[in-house]
């Protein structure tokens, strides 16, 4: 590989000005239009990826716009894949620098999508260059794949393999976390719904809730709006919610609107996927409410159990659903949204599980609590585990790999609770591209890739692609 990494050095200032470029298309899915399926900024992207395949002489495959991959051809059957994508996800505000501007400041190069995901794949496309500058004949065909919707619904991937005919034997994306990601817990969203029998009884009613924006995310903010047809009941909630704020050092607010009043709280947002990580705003809401009385014994009892076997537990613990299993610890449990009114209530949950578990043991053990509510499931998305064990050639020849390149001999294969594009394609897991001491700023206001580490995933992803281009795969 000595020649293939002096290679990498010389191409530098090409690759880097080739990330730059990439960098600066806002490649945000948008509505389509003509034959622009995720908008033109994301077609852009796609075209400027392609032309860079077709001029260093490598074979592409177009599928209708929607995906497509760019092949290094082998000598033998099989088929190595890289699987990355170039959407990126909304450039938020506060940014220090200009998120598409894709300037080089303090040794980073720097903008939306530099970790996630055009950086990695950028250094997956010039470690491919490198090997075929150096005379390389691959034994397996390299396929780097583009996806061109992974931010939002997968549609793009699930096309493009419903159209590209064989499919990789082994591979992996580098859309995650070094050292390796061997294991994506299960997801599930549902719905937990309760129908309320208010009667005739007078005095406080909760008229409405509406809180978080989406279920894998933990909610920052969440309104209710509870009504006194006494117009007695304000001075009291204002004085609890004044003690809620000294009590938990909080954003909580309470106005009057004629013989209603308005309670708002903010929380801190996080991924569904580490919500402790967050202060979920429904669940400071649920148990601010849970000190009030309410006319209805249905309106009390739905907030009971929620404080009772939700609450700021995040592992299912009292919603009979606490599992975990030795490869990928504990369940997590995160109520993303909430919205209720006089009628009804409805908590849509997102639940990352074991790996070793399946969906029908989470419904099963969670119903065994909801029955004693009358409350009720409505399902929704489901993406079953995945998980390859430790001494799989895969895993094992990765891990070789970087920690040659690394030096850090400590760190273990990971099970993570997200999801990347190795739940898409079969026979891959996700390697790199965020080494173990570096932050996360995927997603985040001022997203960068340092320079040294673009250089270092390129050799990795270079010895990566060769070792698994001349691996047998049974």
């Amino acid at each position: 590989m000595k020649d293939v990494n002096k290679k990498i050095e010389d191409n530098k200032t090409e690759m880097l000005a080739s990330l730059s470029k990439l960098i600066s298309i806002p490649s945000v899915v948008s509505d389509a239009k003509g034959n622009m399926p995720f908008g033109e900024a994301v077609h852009e992207a796609y075209l400027c990826m392609m032309e860079m395949a077709e001029k260093e002489g490598f074979d592409t495959f177009n599928a209708n716009n929607y995906g497509g991959h760019i092949d290094f051809t082998g000598t033998e059957d099989g088929i190595v894949g890289i699987v990355g994508h170039l959407d990126v996800v909304p450039e938020g505000s506060g940014w220090d620098f200009e998120p598409y501007g894709g300037e080089i400041i303090d040794g980073n190069i720097c903008g939306r999508g530099t970790t996630d995901d055009k950086g990695p794949v950028i250094a997956s496309f010039y470690a491919m260059k490198a090997l075929k500058e150096c005379g390389y004949e691959p034994k397996k065909t390299i396929r780097l794949i583009l996806g061109l919707d992974e931010e939002t619904n997968w549609h793009g991937m699930r096309y493009y393999l419903e159209h590209v005919g064989d499919k990789p034997d082994i591979g992996f994306t580098p859309d995650g976390d070094f050292p390796a990601i061997h294991g994506e817990k299960g997801i599930l969203v549902f719905d937990i719904v309760k129908k309320f029998n208010h009667g005739s009884a007078k005095g406080l009613e909760l008229s409405s809730v509406k809180g978080g924006t989406a279920a894998n995310s933990v909610a920052d903010y969440c309104r209710a709006v509870l009504h006194d047809g006494t117009g007695n009941g304000y001075a009291r909630v204002k004085e609890l919610v004044a003690e809620y704020r000294l009590e938990k050092a909080c954003k909580i607010n309470c106005k009057g609107i004629g013989k209603s009043f308005e309670i708002t709280i903010h929380g801190i947002s996080a991924h569904g996927a580490k919500p402790e990580q967050g202060l979920n705003a429904i669940t400071m809401m649920m148990e601010f409410l849970g000190r009030l009385n309410f006319a209805s014994e249905d309106t009390n009892d739905f907030i009971n159990f929620y404080n009772e076997h939700i609450g700021y537990m995040l592992n299912g613990e009292e919603m009979g659903c606490g599992f975990s299993d030795e490869p990928s610890g504990k369940l997590v449990f995160n109520v993303g949204m909430a919205e209720f009114d006089k009628k009804t209530a409805k908590l849509t949950v997102n639940v990352r599980y074991p790996v070793t578990m399946n969906d029908a043991a989470v419904y099963e053990g969670a119903m065994t609590v909801l029955d004693k509510y009358d409350l009720g499931i409505v399902k929704g998305k489901h993406e079953p585990p995945i998980y390859v064990a430790e001494d799989e050639p895969l895993v094992s020849t990765l891990m070789e790999i970087y920690r040659k390149h690394t030096g850090d001999t400590d760190s273990k294969p990971l099970v993570i609770g997200g999801g990347t594009y190795a739940r898409a394609v079969e026979h891959t897991i996700a390697f790199g591209a965020r080494f173990p001491e570096d932050p996360d700023v995927m997603h985040q206001k001022n997203e960068y890739i340092s320079i040294d580490n673009m250089m270092k995933l390129t050799r990795i992803y270079a010895e990566a692609i060769y070792k698994l281009a001349e691996m047998d795969v049974d």
